[in-house]
């Protein structure tokens, strides 16, 4: 009898497994539908136009599974925001390290207290969506360096709402995780109880 390969504990947080591609599929997805919908991107009043909300998958994706996911689903917003948002390079370029820089705020707390680790992965994630981008558009004549201040209420908004949401969605995967994870059957599946 062979036994089941239980994915260990000590899993580095830059590899993947069937686990973390699923998670990243799912989250480029949700990503994709909120870029081709608009839903990512409510309008609001002010020189930018629009409000984003997707890059929340790709800080939710470098919460629960690492800066990989991370990684992935900010490049996969990258590439939506350069098709459906403003089709410039730098921009799209500047979506990625989104991902990274969660994750690391969020393995730089997660010890003291998760919610905390993941409110300040959303607020970290958020900030530096908007200054890379931001940067990006001064950078590539888009906007006007003077257009910056009007857009920081904007930023601040966008990064509470990251904050809020990453706690929410983290404690319900950690719940859902705490349930459904077993320790392996060690018996032959005859003398199961089950």
């Amino acid at each position: 009898m062979s036994k089941v390969p239980v994915e260990s504990s000590t899993l580095s947080p830059w590899s993947l497994n069937t686990r973390r591609i699923v998670t990243a599929g799912v989250l480029a997805a949700i990503t994709i539908i909120l870029g081709v919908t608009g839903l990512g991107l409510p309008p609001v009043p002010n020189l930018s136009g629009k409000a984003t909300f997707e890059h929340i998958p790709a800080i939710v994706g470098a919460v629960i599974e690492g800066p990989v996911v991370g990684l992935l689903t900010a490049a996969v917003f990258g590439l939506v925001s350069f098709f459906y948002i403003v089709p410039n390079y730098l921009i799209a370029l500047a979506r990625v390290p989104i991902g990274l820089t969660s994750w690391l705020a969020f393995v730089a707390l997660r010890r003291v207290n998760r919610d905390l680790a993941a409110a300040v992965a959303g607020v970290v994630g958020a900030l530096t969506n908007t200054v890379l981008v931001l940067t990006s558009a001064v950078l590539t004549r888009l906007i006007p360096l003077t257009a910056v201040p009007a857009i920081i209420p904007q930023a601040i908004f966008e990064a509470v709402i990251a904050a809020i949401l990453l706690v929410i969605i983290a404690r319900a995967v950690y719940i859902v995780q705490g349930r459904f994870v077993r320790a392996p059957d060690t018996k032959p599946r005859d003398q199961l109880p089950y």
